[in-house]
């Protein structure tokens, strides 16, 4: 009776990961369709042309560059906080989190507002390695709390030095969290809109929302789109294929004593230097600049109801999203570590395509889905949170992947032994132990769905209005002193959730 209620329950994971699937396949589902009902003749004189490859080039050398800055200074940054003598190394950690709470519109607001000459790629490219590096660090961080120190010890022992037990021994075990973290940073900037837009640099993304603000020229944006498409298959594979099919996880949690941390001696001062440096631009400059803006600008005056209101909408709509999608994921995460294989691979591959896309593709999908299927849902919040749950789902499923890897089944089995249900388990053993993946899952969905653009200006219902709308309106104009306390005021609303990625998620687990 007991197996065949597990196998009942298995059976309704993967009926859930489909679902999920199937949901996060909605977009691309509407460009493939689109693409061949336009014909191969169009779609040859829409692609192959020079502007194509222009973009093309773009957005490869932006994602190839910043995804390459995103890992050495995320695997750095991680590597002084956890493995060194750095002085003050969990404020320094709280710093280097802190960029998330900075939306990367609002940080590429920050740079323009007071050096227009912000621009071009090699400007694209530093604002948007702010932004996005803390999506790197935070898992590599979690990885490195998790290694057992003994086996950097035996390394050691047998002869290694610390050059090649860092490259031989500690890198592979990072793998996951390294490729993930770089995946996620990929992906969004694949789907990055409002930073580039206003730094002026031309991807996909931005010629798509052009083509369609423009002149609504549906078959041109839908061909870019599905080149994008192409581009996130290509990382989907590539990141599938350095992950490997490596364990990660142990039965005992190691050595109960933290490694001995590797002294700085004489470059404690360069690191400090590096690290303040570091941190004064990804969050001196955006956040000087709306100080600045506040101030100057104080005398436009905003209407506190309006500014209010706008908060609330923010507010409620991040906080739902980020549950649902995290609730949505689990299946996806579960049966991607517990139930390995092909199907299941590819289930889980699906739900990234979504987040490729700009936001406005989702939108334009959705509305054409809810209108011809739907109608009842057509420009309604629900119809919102569906499309920030297919934009945001890669991070809710790499962080509850993450946890569950580094939870080892084994401690599963002896709950079971000892005769626990597998809800009770499920309660008992398995949710305390990837607790801390969904919470750093529902705050970088928060963070995200807060402060969207793009698929908010053409889902939201008749007068809604969020911050990042608001803000956007006023910028778009170059209203920088009236666009300041809405962007002030988005920071201030991504605190909470950033900080919460801050905690070290072994206390969760700790008694």
């Amino acid at each position: 009776m007991a197996r065949a209620r597990w196998q009942a329950g298995i059976v309704v994971l993967r009926l859930s990961a489909a679902v999920v699937g199937l949901l996060a396949l909605v977009p691309l589902g509407f460009v493939v369709a689109y693409t061949i009902s336009t014909g191969w003749g169009e779609v040859e004189r829409l692609v192959f042309r020079p502007r194509t490859v222009e973009l093309l080039w773009n957005t490869i050398r932006l994602v190839g560059g910043s995804v390459l800055l995103c890992a050495m200074i995320g695997v750095g940054a991680a590597w002084l906080v956890e493995r060194t003598t750095l002085p003050g190394r969990k404020v320094w950690h709280v710093l280097l989190v802190a960029p998330l709470a900075v939306p990367a519109f609002v940080n590429s607001y920050g740079w323009v507002s007071v050096l227009p000459e912000a621009s071009g790629y090699l400007g694209a490219l530093l604002i948007v390695t702010l932004s996005y590096f803390p999506l790197v660090y935070l898992p590599v961080v979690a990885a490195f709390r998790g290694l057992d120190p003994a086996l950097e010890e035996s390394a050691r022992t047998l002869g290694l030095g610390p050059a090649a037990t860092f490259w031989r021994i500690v890198l592979p075990q990072l793998r996951p969290a390294l490729l993930g973290g770089c995946l996620l940073v990929a992906l969004h900037l694949l789907a990055e809109f409002g930073a580039l837009q206003m730094l002026r640099f031309p991807t996909f993304t931005t010629a798509i929302y052009d083509q369609f603000q423009s002149s609504y020229n549906g078959p041109a944006a839908n061909m870019l789109a599905g080149v994008l498409v192409l581009l996130c298959l290509l990382l989907l594979l590539g990141e599938l294929r350095l992950r490997g099919r490596a364990r990660h996880a142990r039965v005992g949690a190691g050595s109960a004593r933290r490694v001995t941390p590797t002294s700085l001696r004489g470059g404690t001062a360069p690191v400090l230097l590096a690290l303040a440096v570091l941190v004064g631009l990804a969050l001196g400059v955006p956040v000087g600049s709306l100080v600045f803006w506040l101030v100057t600008g104080a005398s436009t005056g905003v209407p506190v109801s309006d500014l209010s209101s706008a908060a609330a909408a923010s507010l409620g709509l991040g906080a739902v999203a980020g549950v649902v999608t995290v609730v949505v994921a689990i299946p996806v995460a579960w049966l991607a570590v517990r139930h390995r294989g092909w199907w299941v691979t590819l289930v889980e591959r699906c739900t990234y395509f979504g987040s490729t896309l700009p936001g406005i593709v989702v939108a334009l999908a959705l509305v054409t889905v809810s209108i011809r299927m739907a109608p009842a849902i057509y420009q309604t919040t629900a119809l919102l949170i569906v499309a920030y749950t297919i934009l945001f789902l890669p991070r809710a499923v790499v962080n509850v992947r993450s946890a569950l890897a580094q939870a080892p089944p084994e401690l599963e089995d002896v709950a079971h032994g000892l005769g626990l249900s597998r809800l009770a388990t499920l309660r008992r053993v398995t949710l305390p132990l990837i607790a801390p993946g969904l919470g750093a899952g529902a705050a970088l969905v928060f963070i995200a769905a807060a402060t969207e653009l793009t698929a908010t200006l053409l889902l939201s219902p008749i007068g809604t209005r969020t911050l990042a709308t608001e803000f956007w309106s006023y910028s778009s104009s170059v209203e920088y002193g009236a666009a300041a306390p809405y962007a002030a005021v988005m920071v201030m609303l991504s605190v909470p959730a950033t900080y919460l990625l801050t905690r070290d998620p072994r206390r969760a687990t700790e008694g």
